[in-house]
């Protein structure tokens, strides 16, 4: 099997196999987020800071702890609670010092906490086999690639406020349609860089 370089999966992990667009993982706060375009930035920077100190931490208990000790079918749920009391710990930290980041955040860090994306990019991890540096280049490529996603569908969704649409396809109707549109978009870098 050939070593893939991590660059090679960072970019890999933002374009050609981007979260939304080739898994469809994230789906839930991307739609309902994704109407003004500072929300969606700042859920999306909260996001990929989770996402790469979650597959980190992931990383480190799955090889260090769970396989050592035979419970690697156990990953599943140490992974999601890992991400849980990692999502909850930052929340206190950013209530605590960050009062006025708290607030503009509002609701979306325990939104992050059941962001299913943030699981995947840690099963990802295990299934491709990659190592620690292939990892971590994966998952701030895939919160990057989540972010210009739902950035992108903010700016359209925008845009779309002026517009006419027809009454049954208001919301997420109109969503989903332009979410595919955007994903056929993304195949066309499909030919830079692929991984599995």
């Amino acid at each position: 099997m050939i070593e893939l370089n991590p660059f090679v999966i960072f970019f890999a992990a933002i374009f050609t196999n981007n979260m939304i667009f080739s898994n469809f993982l994230g789906m839930c706060s991307y739609i309902a987020v994704s109407r003004e375009i500072p929300t969606s930035l700042g859920l999306g920077q909260a996001v990929t800071f989770v996402l790469t100190c979650t597959t980190i931490i992931n990383y480190l208990i799955y090889h260090y702890i769970l396989l050592p000790l035979g419970l690697d079918y156990l990953r599943f749920i140490v992974f999601i609670v890992s991400i849980a009391a990692f999502v909850q710990l930052l929340e206190m930290f950013v209530e605590r010092y960050l009062p006025n980041l708290y607030y503009a955040l509002g609701i979306f860090l325990p939104l992050i906490t059941v962001n299913c994306a943030i699981l995947g990019v840690s099963l990802f991890m295990i299934i491709r086999d990659y190592n620690f540096l292939q990892s971590i280049g994966f998952s701030i490529g895939s919160g990057i690639g989540w972010t210009l996603a739902i950035v992108a569908l903010a700016g359209i969704r925008q845009k779309l406020k002026k517009a006419s649409i027809p009454k049954g396809l208001e919301g997420p109707g109109i969503t989903l349609i332009i979410t595919g549109l955007m994903a056929l978009a993304f195949i066309g870098f499909s030919g830079i860089v692929q991984i599995q």
